[in-house]
């Protein structure tokens, strides 16, 4: 594992919100500290959302005042706090002086769910998602992952987030480190004690990174298909120019290896006259045949500007009988948070775009 500096506020402090167990306890050696103490910070920051070392009761007078001196816990800032109709919560925080990313909390039945940005904007622009058009400044750091957790558990309440997807704004992959240590943070039983199959990363298909991710975790896996063919797909996802569907199939069956109880989600978003036909799902269903996988088909949200309508419920009813009469197992995703603006593809916060994008987008509309 290689070493990695602790972060450094401006203030000069060393951050401790996003330090994973290792590297907290490193910190703690460096203080003259037994590496317990790493897990003793844990709790306090993450399971009891303490930000002052003073009430740290369980640390010594000594070194509750060297941290005070040396390091800092500073949760996120949340601009914007709106609640859906069916329940569906939505953060809006302030990451630096130009840039805003969302958070959303889904509530259902026996569990719930918080989607986390992990980049400002997203570097990949796919055609039918309202983050992609707004650009990419930055990749976030794993305080700033980690700290949307930290802040809607603390005002939800304990026992209210079962399950953790990395599929708001960004691709993940593509903050590879960042990701991880955040990651590791949830699984800790001393922080957020997740189960790994509780937590799932939702990929575009960076395959190099998704090897790679499969060395070092052991999460749950989604892959944002939305077409059954390279012609396609190479529209609606252009990394898929770079990594075409054969060799993305190939990376999820290594990620899973040969636990066929292991499934990658196949994320397909439904869109009118685009990706939604009978001959298109039984594309899909060959495609998927060597491959441990469910599918969980998710009508279009639209989005100012956006160039698709989403398929009607006959036409997604129609499309997933085809799927599981193959023996795919199949879902329907139900939109939720939509009048808050909060559902699939719909996130797009404050991005100070340094990619141009949207000036791009603006000189080909009509």
């Amino acid at each position: 594992m290689k070493f990695t500096p602790a972060p450094v506020e401006p203030s000069g402090k060393v951050s401790l919100l996003g330090l994973e167990r290792q590297a907290l306890a490193r910190f703690c050696a460096e203080l003259g500290e037994k590496p317990f103490r790493a897990a003793q910070l844990l709790q306090w920051i993450h399971q009891r959302g303490v930000t002052e070392f003073a009430a740290m009761t369980d640390l010594s007078k000594a070194l509750r005042a060297r941290l005070e001196q040396t390091a800092e816990i500073r949760g996120p800032e949340a601009v914007l706090a709106q609640r859906s109709a069916d329940g569906t919560c939505k953060w809006v925080l302030q990451t630096d002086s130009h840039n805003r990313i969302e958070t959303v909390f889904i509530p259902e039945e026996g569990r719930g769910t918080l989607c986390l940005s992990t980049q400002v904007g997203c570097a990949l622009a796919c055609t039918f998602c309202s983050t992609a058009r707004q650009g990419f400044n930055r990749n976030l750091s794993s305080a700033e992952i980690i700290g949307q957790l930290w802040l809607a558990r603390h005002q939800l309440g304990p026992g209210r987030i079962t399950n953790v997807v990395l599929m708001g704004m960004g691709e993940p992959l593509l903050n590879f480190d960042a990701v991880v240590d955040a990651v590791r943070l949830m699984l800790d039983d001393f922080a957020y004690g997740l189960s790994k199959r509780r937590i799932t990363l939702s990929t575009s298909g960076v395959v190099p990174a998704l090897d790679r991710l499969g060395e070092v975790l052991d999460i749950s896996l989604a892959v944002s298909l939305h077409a059954p063919d390279d012609a396609l797909r190479d529209q609606l996802v252009p990394i898929n120019r770079k990594y075409p569907i054969g060799e993305l199939l190939a990376a999820c069956k290594r990620y899973v290896g040969r636990d066929r109880r292991r499934k990658v989600t196949f994320e397909y978003v439904m869109l009118e006259g685009v990706n939604d036909s009978p001959a298109q799902a039984k594309a899909l269903v060959r495609l998927l045949s060597q491959v441990p996988s469910k599918v969980n088909l998710i009508p279009f949200n639209p989005f100012p500007g956006a160039p698709f309508r989403s398929s009607s419920p006959e036409a997604i009813r129609r499309f997933g009988e085809i799927l599981q009469r193959a023996g795919l197992i199949t879902t329907t995703r139900r939109t939720r948070g939509g009048d808050i603006d909060a559902a699939c593809g719909q996130l797009v916060g404050q991005v100070h775009d340094r990619t141009r994008r949207h000036l791009r987008l603006s000189v080909a509309a009509p």
